[in-house]
């Protein structure tokens, strides 16, 4: 069975920058699930795992504007520390969700913490990252009506209700 249109993926993976520095892995953890067309897997990643098999390894480099987008230097901005309430323990680096001006959530990473004021980065953490992954399909299978009605897999690897 190959992944298409109604259908199910399961795979691991590692991803790397273009140094080889490992971003992120499945290793230790359960394969991720997505149904087809789902909004969570890059159109990029999603065409070259199209028409693919459990068994079949490969590898997919993601260019930056394929991917999260070019960093905006334009994105990082010094906000007030009365911005994060009681937290005390302010570290560079610490990621924090937070509702921008359109009320969408987005993720905001600590660049520096001065007395009274906080510089965060709005771009997502891999803006500007060529991505590399290398990528072990486990599993295809048919999506049942209610994945596809929810858009999303049930099961290992997807969504618990």
């Amino acid at each position: 069975m190959k992944f298409g249109p109604q259908k199910v993926i399961r795979f691991d993976y590692t991803l790397s920058d273009n140094d080889g520095e490992v971003i992120d892995s499945t290793e230790g953890q359960e394969p991720l699930a997505f149904i087809y067309g789902s909004a969570a897997l890059k159109p990029a990643l999603r065409e070259q795992m199209e028409g693919r098999q459990a068994g079949d390894s490969f590898k997919v480099t993601v260019q930056p504007e394929d991917g999260y987008g070019l960093r905006d230097e334009s994105l990082i901005r010094e906000v007030g520390r009365d911005m994060f309430g009681d937290i005390e323990q302010l570290e560079a680096g610490m990621l924090f969700q937070t509702a921008n001006a359109g009320g969408a959530t987005e993720m905001v990473t600590v660049v520096a913490v001065g007395d009274d004021t906080v510089t965060v980065d709005h771009n997502h953490p891999l803006a500007g990252v060529t991505m590399n992954f290398a990528i072990d399909v486990v599993e295809v299978r048919d999506a049942t009506q209610e994945e596809i009605s929810h858009g999303h897999v049930h099961g290992p690897g997807g969504h618990q209700h």
